[in-house]
């Protein structure tokens, strides 16, 4: 089964080859761009290879056939990373409640599983809108395909989504139905929330592996980190959740969250630019460069005051908390902002493809 929107490549010819239909050579001036460029990078490898000479060409600026993209930038819009967003905060919001539940704080346990159910709610939306028509959803459920991350990350979602509601109708409903109804509610709210718990880890980062599975430079050059960053993104928005949620006597728990998921954030985001190679342009320019840099810095003043003042300030608490959660959408939007660049610009596809088959020329020669 194939993603919505899953991105593909288009194959195309070189501008150079032979018109099979008249033996005229195509391409005009975009094939002109191609061949020098191609030449220049042949005469300039060549000379490293044999003489060790200071190559005298200027860099190549790529161009693709006709001007069209060598990979297919993906038709999602702004609903999946707002999806990719509140999955992850229902994930850690889970997570965080199954701790105040066996720990014995209610009003961290109440805020958790409340919030948890609102953002698997809004995540769902936002995926079926992007999809068109639940249906659409539903026919996804019929097949269970273990290659396939959008497969598997329906499924978590379809398991993890009736135990956090049914966590969450016991904190609201369990105390006011009358009777045994009310008892049996009322007891089915740990098992339910330890439940989503369970789920909660594939939850936050299945969408990772859902996109760094896709053509998309940017995306598929960081697929060793960009799991680790949803998780810490993640972490980081249910700790902002919860310390806006619950009262500071209760929220210890939600601050360590906070500051430990926003340090996995920072730290696997560098790590994932120095591994994306030229990709990581794309982070630093344009809509993608702005949305990340806000994302740090939210990210950053969020983690400062909840382990400086949040303890001391509700006000404070609940300001940092917000800085989380935007932080955390910031960057889901971001990395969704840098991969729809990487893909509309010609050199980060092709440029690193020639890379990796001069260092794997290089290696044959040494063998």
């Amino acid at each position: 089964m194939s993603t919505p929107g899953e991105a593909q490549n288009t194959f195309g010819r070189w501008p150079d080859e032979e018109d099979r239909f008249g033996g005229r050579r195509r391409g005009g001036q975009a094939g002109k761009m191609l061949r020098s460029a191609g030449d220049a990078i042949s005469r300039s490898s060549w000379r490293r290879r044999e003489g060790g000479e200071r190559a005298v060409v200027p860099p190549a600026k790529f161009t693709s056939y006709y001007g069209l993209p060598v990979v297919k930038p993906s038709p999602w819009q702004n609903d999946i990373p707002a999806y990719f967003f509140f999955g992850g905060l229902a994930a850690g919001s889970s997570l965080l409640a199954a701790g105040a539940d066996l720990t014995g704080r209610e009003a961290l346990r109440r805020g958790g599983r409340v919030g948890a159910l609102g953002a698997v709610g809004l995540s769902t939306f936002f995926l079926i809108h992007d999809l068109g028509k639940p249906s659409r959803f539903v026919n996804m459920l019929r097949v269970v395909r273990l290659t396939s991350p959008m497969s598997v990350g329906s499924w978590i979602l379809a398991a993890y989504g009736p135990m956090a509601g049914m966590a969450a109708i016991s904190e609201v409903t369990g105390g006011l139905l009358p009777g045994r109804l009310g008892r049996l509610v009322s007891a089915l709210g740990r098992p339910a929330g330890l439940g989503a718990a369970l789920f909660a880890p594939p939850l936050a980062s299945y969408t990772a592996v859902l996109v760094a599975d896709t053509a998309t430079p940017a995306w598929h050059s960081a697929y060793r980190e960009l799991p680790w960053v949803f998780a810490g993104s993640a972490a980081a928005a249910s700790g902002g959740l919860g310390m806006v949620a619950s009262p500071l006597s209760q929220a210890g728990p939600a601050r360590r969250m906070a500051v430990g998921g926003a340090v996995l954030d920072l730290v696997a985001g560098q790590q994932m630019e120095h591994s994306m190679g030229l990709a990581a342009e794309t982070l630093h320019e344009g809509r993608g460069g702005t949305l990340m840099k806000l994302s740090q810095g939210l990210t950053v003043a969020g983690a400062l005051g909840a382990a400086v003042l949040g303890r001391r300030s509700r006000v404070a608490a609940a300001l940092s908390g917000a800085a989380l959660l935007a932080g955390s959408a910031c960057t889901r939007f971001a990395i969704f902002e840098a991969g729809q660049a990487s893909a509309k610009d010609p050199k980060y596809t092709v440029v690193p493809q020639r890379e990796r088959l001069q260092q794997a020329e290089q290696a044959a020669h040494f063998r």
